[in-house]
């Protein structure tokens, strides 16, 4: 087979496509159909660098190789034919893809009488032995028993042979699970009653179990093949939500081939393991053809030939995987792990040294994997001298001393040489807080109290302090554990001393707290404290490190009005500076249904037959607005609608917060709002009567003794016939009635909530419909 190295043409594209920086996404599917269909309107000529483009980045796109070889059959071209043929075949196990390369191989060979016709035959049966348990390959079945039935047979002994022959394909094709199952069935019975109807008896009933055995298998495989899209072109897996549909579309194939992979590992039809092991073998390789650049199913396919025990099988698919996904580090060492298993020591180093490269690039992990394979196979003295080597690489991190270092004290059992690692690395390293800590935890090992305190103080003093958190929390835990109370306390002082500018830390972290008591007490995951008691304080923590920066976003840029909390006693924590925001009213103007477009009332204006809301409503709240004394409330009030006005007049007195959301439903039930102006009424008197806290009804404040509807759901509908005399006798009630004097309404959401206001009002004391606020509206304690 040759390979694509071996094509000049195919080269030089590759470079070409390298070096092309205007390909944005060489992966782009949409933009591979675009070069794919411009390909095919231009000559083979003019459309073999486009192929061999679009075939560098997706190798195994067997409808470009059949597109690109089909044009090349077109002009007759038999060489550059076999050579792509010779290029794609082995690794695109596609029906469509291979009925062209039996297309060209009888055309090639039906001038050559029988020497071709015996090249066509081997042709099929090459053919079969990839294809030949494709679902789809039952076309294929059929055209190679069609070939065969075709041969010609000069006496009796070659026509023995041919029906042998034809009969034992038709008897392979019968028990693959194909789309054509039932239709070769057929075919065969039709040909063995043709040759001997006594013999056809016997050959029918032997191969009928066989047969639907591998009917049901189709059946259940078909379920599997439908989920699977085989014009998917091979792309490598996106991993990210930013292409959330692409990523559910590979995400959707790559499960409907587990599923394919995980029926036929099971065997269903119950055939011989060699037969069984071919079909799987054929499923990866189908598989592979999509999902091209997944890395674990390469590694599974692999894994699943080395449990078999074919190792050499192993091997190779390891080798074509490492060249499909070069960078992938995981498939190198699980190819090198594979080797050094069956005691190819050799073979195992030369793919570590692969993946070490030059070791100007090699990663710190490359670098501590080969000093663990150099320990395990070569010895102690042979790891030591490549760390020597690797710690002069630019990119060796703190992680190749901590891995040495920590090989050496286990395994060597030579602490002295892993402490000169620790204290080499410190003078490299001082200033990563994870090498500290992972020092720290060595010299716990050994026991060493002296030598990590003073480790502590050197990498805290040269540390800043954000980035010192974990090391301090370290050196906390260490004297919690290891020392007396004395040094545990100033530990923990010094800890908050020197995290309290620090980020989260910095507004609590001087202040003692029952989180302290818990982190000296505890062991494991025993605490001196029930998990309700951490939830407590885990919430009162983030409470008070979020306190500073919520009261620092009331902000007043703008000059609003502040109420100062600690002058009426609703805050009783003087040290904490909270201010209710009020927004700025002076220049809003006042919403009324009945004014004209155009037109607005001023806040100041007032509204007739509505109280002024500055003399009928009183707030002690004083605010500060611009170094004078106002009264805010009142300047609220002024701008009330007067709607809104009117109804708060009908709210009866509250004691508490909040009042009762039932009663409040069943004002808004029975009030009446004013439908227009109404001048009867004075001021003064409206006035006398808020402060005083009585209980106006809506028609006092109208001036109208006569008594009004109350607004229900079929007051807004149109009334019709008798059923408007109901509505208007229920709903014409005295509005000065009491809770408990009124009767029940004939509305079912109003009867509950007469209920419920009806018990409210039992518990409460006999609250009117009509009583007005009594007291102030500020909500001040007093």
């Amino acid at each position: 087979m040759v390979s694509a190295e071996d094509c000049p043409e195919a080269e030089s594209t590759e470079k070409s496509l390298a070096s092309n920086e205007g390909l944005d996404d060489k992966y782009s599917v949409e933009a591979a159909e675009i070069r794919a269909n411009e390909a095919l309107r231009l000559p083979i000529s003019e459309a073999a660098p486009i192929y061999e483009q679009l075939l560098t980045v997706f190798p195994t796109a067997a409808k470009y190789w059949k597109q690109y070889v089909e044009g090349h059959m077109a002009v007759n071209n038999d060489d550059a034919t076999k050579h792509i043929f010779s290029r794609c075949l082995l690794n695109c196990l596609q029906v469509p893809l291979w009925r062209c390369y039996i297309r060209f191989i009888r055309n090639a060979n039906d001038k050559k009488g029988v020497e071709g016709q015996e090249e066509t035959r081997k042709a099929f049966d090459f053919m079969l032995s990839y294809v030949g348990a494709d679902i789809a390959s039952g076309p294929v079945w059929m055209e190679y028993i069609a070939f065969l039935k075709s041969l010609p047979a000069s006496n009796a002994q070659e026509e023995s042979l041919r029906m042998t022959a034809v009969r034992k394909a038709y008897q392979k094709a019968i028990v693959t699970p194909t789309h054509h199952i039932e239709q070769l069935w057929k075919d065969y019975e039709n040909f063995e009653n043709s040759v001997s109807r006594q013999l056809a008896k016997g050959l029918i009933s032997e191969y009928q179990p066989k047969f639907n055995s591998a009917r049901a298998v189709y059946r259940e495989r078909k379920k599997y093949v439908d989920e699977i899209d085989w014009n998917m072109l091979a792309v490598p897996p996106t991993g990210s939500y930013k292409a959330i549909i692409c990523f559910y579309v590979e995400e959707m194939q790559w499960i409907a081939w587990k599923k394919l992979l995980a029926f036929e590992k099971g065997n269903p039809q119950r055939i011989d393991n060699v037969s069984s092991n071919k079909r799987i073998t054929f499923t990866y390789e189908q598989c592979l053809m999509y999902l091209y650049h997944y890395s674990d199913i390469w590694y599974e396919y692999a894994t699943w030939h080395a449990k078999g025990g074919s190792i050499d099988s192993a091997i190779k698919v390891f080798q074509r995987a490492l060249k499909a996904l070069p960078d992938s580090a995981m498939l190198g060492y699980a190819y090198a792990e594979l080797e050094e298993s069956r005691g190819a020591i050799q073979s195992a180093k030369k793919i570590y040294e692969s993946l070490l490269g030059d070791g100007d690039n090699a990663t710190a992990l490359a670098h501590i994997q080969f000093i663990r394979f150099l320990r395990r196979t070569e010895g102690v003295e042979a790891a030591r001298k490549y760390f020597l080597d690797a710690r002069k690489f630019p990119n060796c991190t703190y992680h190749v001393y901590v891995a040495y270092a920590t090989m050496a004290f286990c395994l060597d059992k030579d602490p002295k040489m892993a402490l000169n690692v620790f204290e080499a690395g410190l003078k490299r390293f001082m200033h990563e807080p994870l090498y500290i800590l992972e020092y720290a935890d060595f010299l716990t090992r050994l026991n060493d109290d002296r030598n990590i305190r003073a480790l502590f103080e050197r990498a805290l003093s040269s540390l800043p302090p954000e980035e010192s958190v974990e090391v301090w929390k370290r050196f906390t835990q260490f004297e919690q554990t290891y020392g007396d109370l004395a040094s545990m306390l100033k530990v923990e002082q010094r800890r908050k001393e020197a995290l309290s500018g620090a980020g989260e830390e910095g507004s609590s972290a001087l202040e003692s707290s029952l989180h302290d008591v818990v982190s000296r007490y505890s062991f494991m995951d025993l605490w001196p404290c029930s998990s309700n008691d951490l939830d407590h304080l885990a919430r009162q923590q983030w409470l008070a490190k979020n306190m500073k920066k919520n009261m620092e976003n009331f902000t007043n840029p703008s000059g609003l009005g502040f109420i100062d909390k600690g002058t009426t006693g609703l805050i009783s924590n003087a040290t904490v500076s909270s201010k209710v925001v009020y927004p700025d009213i002076t220049q809003m103007a006042v919403y009324d249904p009945r004014q004209k477009p155009g037109t607005g009332i001023l806040p100041n204006t007032a509204v007739p037959g509505i109280p002024a809301a500055s003399r009928t409503l009183s707030n002690p709240v004083v605010t500060i607005l611009s170094g004078q004394a106002t009264n805010a409330f009142d300047d609220v009030l002024q701008a009330t609608p007067p709607t809104l006005l009117a109804f708060l007049t009908n709210l009866p007195a509250v004691e508490g917060p909040t009042p009762n959301v039932d009663v409040v439903l069943s004002i808004c039930l029975q009030s009446d709002l004013p439908a227009a102006p109404a001048g009867n009424v004075k001021s003064g008197t409206a006035t006398m009567q808020l402060r005083s806290g009585a209980a106006p009804t809506t028609s006092d404040l109208s001036g109208s003794t006569k008594p009004h509807p109350v607004p229900s759901a079929s007051s807004f509908k149109p009334n019709r016939g008798k059923r408007k005399d109901v509505d208007r006798q229920d709903d014409y009630d005295d509005d000065t009635r009491t809770v408990q004097s009124q009767p029940l309404p004939r509305d079912a959401f109003r009867i509950r909530q007469f209920q419920k206001a009806r018990r409210t009002a039992s518990q409460t004391g006999s609250a009117s419909y009509g009583s007005a606020l009594s007291g102030d509206l500020s909500g001040n304690t007093s």
